[in-house]
């Protein structure tokens, strides 16, 4: 790591690195160790823990999942890896995995990274993409094949984190949105893609979201209304969720985790990614969302579709994080 933790850190985590290390094989501790903690204090524990063993606590995890011993789940596995990682190294491994599933649920995953993530974030994940598996994330998503309808708009939303001004426009985001009506439910036929496109490329995140408001307030209902009435087909629907993400993020979520949660995706992963990658910056929001939505607590419904375990306890932990 190229920031060493410790230096600027008054914890100390020698202590619970050699219990963890005397427990090795049975990583209970190491769970109870790191639920409770940051993800800035896991990676300290990573880090004491290579400086005191010569071990990487991630890469012994996953030898432990690899051979199936007993005391950790597989699934406990990749939820502790992912959490002592940096939130790029994180991105960049979820973005990976994402383009080799090659499926619609898993490009969610990848708008969740370009939508969620400020550009210089983005910048990092790409570096840490071409480090660990050298090769362009860029390039690997345009050369999907076959081409997807996510494709195109994940080419114009990586495009727009290297070209936009981090300013917003209140009479530029009007402009957009009459181009978007004009092009959309204001003409005949489907959307425009190539409009779409070119606005997803040179605008910022906080820009689109500024547009699709104001598309609400002149031609009064939200865009991805006007997206359902038109003759829908896939790059469409690719649209419909991309704008749900830019324009409500909280709610966006809180439907991907209940619906991850109850087994009626087929986005496996969802719960462990939205859990990891939004405790420590929107969880407050999401679980208030959730109990507004469904009329039950999030920390709830965990309980009740997962199976009592260290899997379930890591995630009710996550759960109770404050922001």
């Amino acid at each position: 790591m190229a920031t060493k933790i410790l230096a600027s850190s008054s914890h100390s985590f020698e202590n619970e690195c050699k219990e963890i290390h005397e427990s090795r094989g049975r990583w209970n501790h190491l769970i109870r160790a790191l639920v409770t903690r940051t993800q800035l204090e896991c990676r300290g524990i990573r880090e004491t823990y290579k400086d005191m063993y010569g071990e990487d606590l991630i890469t012994l995890l996953q030898k432990s999942s690899l051979r199936n011993q007993p005391g950790v789940s597989p699934k406990t596995c990749a939820a502790l890896s992912l959490w002592m990682l940096h939130p790029h190294e994180r991105d960049a491994i979820v973005a990976r995995e994402a383009l080799l599933q090659d499926n619609d649920s898993n490009y969610q995953s990848l708008v969740e990274i370009f939508v969620g993530r400020k550009s210089s974030h983005i910048a990092l994940i790409k570096q840490a993409y071409l480090s660990k598996y050298k090769t362009q994330l860029d390039q690997d998503i345009i050369n999907i094949e076959p081409p997807h309808p996510y494709q195109k708009i994940l080419v114009a939303l990586s495009t727009s984190h290297k070209a936009h001004q981090a300013d917003i426009n209140q009479h530029t985001a009007k402009c957009d949105a009459r181009r978007l009506y004009e092009t959309g439910e204001g003409s005949p036929g489907a959307i425009d893609e190539g409009t779409v496109l070119e606005i997803f490329t040179k605008r910022s995140i906080p820009h689109l979201k500024l547009t699709f408001s104001c598309y609400k307030h002149i031609y009064g209902h939200d865009y991805t209304k006007s997206i359902t009435d038109v003759n829908s087909g896939e790059f469409e629907d690719a649209l419909r969720m991309v704008v749900k993400c830019i324009c409500n993020p909280s709610n966006y979520y809180v439907k991907i985790l209940f619906a991850s949660i109850k087994g009626i995706t087929a986005d496996r992963g969802a719960i462990t990614r939205v859990m990891v990658s939004r405790s420590e910056t929107e969880m407050d929001e999401i679980q208030r969302v959730f109990k507004a939505k469904y009329g039950v607590e999030l920390r709830e419904t965990i309980c009740d579709s997962i199976p009592s375990g260290d899997y379930r306890d890591f995630l009710l932990a996550l759960a109770n994080k404050t922001v």
